[in-house]
């Protein structure tokens, strides 16, 4: 079974490469944008935001901004999963490109409260943190907890990734219930050993392929890596297809779908059922407009 079919995807792909309505935002490095299955992709930086290009491609944020963004949009038929290529993706960098080459790029709380209401006022309807806590943290972060406090009042739904320390903990991130944390799995159907597990990721997380993804490089070549930060961008590709499917869906109805919407008690969430989810939120939708 490949990675696709590991979550649904296949079926819902085969319904709608997405909506330039609907757009996505790239909370990660900057991204290669002339990288020729990006090029004529509705790709943009935020309006006022740092550059969304790299600087230097075989920077370390610069490859991880373009192998995620290959998860979202790249065109179909690349080596790249591209799931939705037809929505429209905001890049906010939140890594920088000047951390040498064998260090981790990383960001701050604060830096990551800023660029969150960056994306809600660029009109941004689901945003992908490939970013995660260094440890999992008991910290309140404020500043970060209210940043995502105005995305749930906004309808701004927030993906973000569990963490690679192979942990059980959490961090204000993940714990936020507006927040979707993603778990990576195995192509085995189990979670790696190198995610994070906890109570928060159980209850209202997901499951996606974290393991053996191949994607875009910034230098040109396929690449292949593994990582909460790519399963993460396998579950804001489905709400974004699933909006774009639905586009009259709040923002409450598509995150109740993706989740399915029920009470857990495990520190191990299920995985994405993406077409499920577009079965349940089509069903909902259609009780709820007359006809």
């Amino acid at each position: 079974m490949g990675i696709l079919e590991l979550v649904g995807l296949p079926a819902l792909m085969a319904v709608t490469s997405g909506r330039r309505g609907v757009a996505v935002a790239l909370l990660d490095g900057p991204v290669a944008i002339d990288h020729p299955d990006l090029t004529g992709q509705n790709i943009r930086g935020i309006p006022g935001g740092v550059s969304s290009g790299c600087a230097e491609a075989s920077s370390s944020a610069c490859q991880h901004g373009t192998f995620v963004a290959g998860i979202l949009s790249a065109r179909r038929g690349s080596s790249a999963p591209g799931i939705c290529p037809d929505c429209s993706v905001l890049v906010r960098p939140i890594f920088s490109e000047a951390a040498a080459k064998d260090e981790l790029p990383s960001a701050t709380p604060q830096q990551l409260a800023t660029a969150i209401g960056e994306c809600i006022d660029a009109g941004a309807w689901v945003v992908n943190l490939s970013a995660a806590m260094g440890q999992p943290s008991t910290r309140a972060e404020p500043e970060l907890h209210d940043a995502l406090d105005y995305a749930a009042r906004q309808g701004m739904i927030v993906v973000a990734a569990a963490g690679n320390q192979g942990m059980l903990g959490s961090s204000a991130i993940t714990r936020h219930r507006w927040v979707v944390p993603v778990v990576g799995y195995g192509v085995d159907g189990r979670p790696m050993a190198q995610s994070n597990l906890g109570r928060s990721m159980g209850r209202h997380g997901l499951g996606a392929p974290g393991e053996y993804v191949t994607s875009l490089s910034s230098t040109g070549e396929p690449l292949t890596l593994a990582g909460t930060s790519f399963a993460a961008a396998f579950v804001t590709g489905a709400i974004a297809l699933l909006w774009s499917a639905v586009p009259g869906a709040t923002a409450v109805e598509v995150k109740h779908a993706v989740c399915y919407g029920q009470r857990r008690v495990s520190v191990v969430p299920p995985l994405l059922d993406a077409w499920g989810a577009y079965q349940m939120l089509s069903a909902t939708h259609a009780r709820r407009v007359p006809a």
